[in-house]
């Protein structure tokens, strides 16, 4: 299992399962990084909210395997909603991780999460922000970009005006919360779920075709 791969549409491999952080500080993280790695994990999933991008970058150079090999995620702050904002904190992202590049850069919510599925959905800022990301993109500071807990309509909204589709849209999906309509539009426009197993305090990501 930790040997697959899914292809995104701009041809990069992401493996199959992930190792999530959240709740882990950096001490954590770092040690987590290098046990999921020595078990065989290749992909490791953080955040600028989950605060421990110092420590996964620490892990990453800690555990023995070469950067090259590794398959990295990490999350836009959801209230980081302006071009300016997003630039920022991809370079801060960068800086903390300790890394040329991020193989996988998503927003992290389509709102703030003070406001998550309430009645403002961000809509223009939500373009501002992915142009952002676009521009990270070709600039190679990032391999390939996404989504995280974007409704359809939310997706919509990108695409309405996006030079490069969303390649992932990472969400919550389980046997007892499997939201099929969801998985469906993404599939039917190129873009590959990325599901959310919440267990304590880690996450296992699964890709779902």
């Amino acid at each position: 299992m930790f040997n697959e791969t899914y292809k995104l549409s701009n041809g990069i491999e992401i493996p199959l399962l992930g190792l999530g952080t959240w709740l882990l500080d950096d001490e954590q993280a770092a040690q987590a990084v290098r046990d999921a790695v020595s078990s065989g994990y290749r992909h490791i999933d953080t955040a600028q909210a989950y605060m421990n991008e110092a420590g996964i970058g620490e892990g990453i150079r800690s555990c023995g395997i070469a950067r090259e090999e590794l398959f990295i995620t990490t999350k836009v702050a959801a209230e980081a909603k302006t071009y300016e904002e997003v630039t920022n904190s991809i370079d801060e992202s960068l800086t903390k991780l300790g890394l040329d590049y991020i193989d996988l850069l998503i927003i992290h919510s389509p709102q703030p999460w003070t406001e998550f599925r309430e009645e403002n959905r961000y809509f223009e800022e939500n373009k501002e922000a992915w142009k952002a990301m676009e521009d990270a993109y070709k600039a190679g500071k990032v391999k390939a970009i996404g989504l995280s807990n974007f409704l359809q309509d939310d997706i919509e909204n990108i695409l309405s005006s996006c030079e490069i589709k969303p390649m992932v849209n990472q969400i919550l999906a389980h046997v007892s919360n499997t939201p099929l309509e969801l998985i469906e539009f993404c599939q039917k426009n190129g873009i590959l779920v990325e599901a959310i197993h919440q267990l304590h305090t880690v996450q296992f990501l699964v890709m779902k075709k």
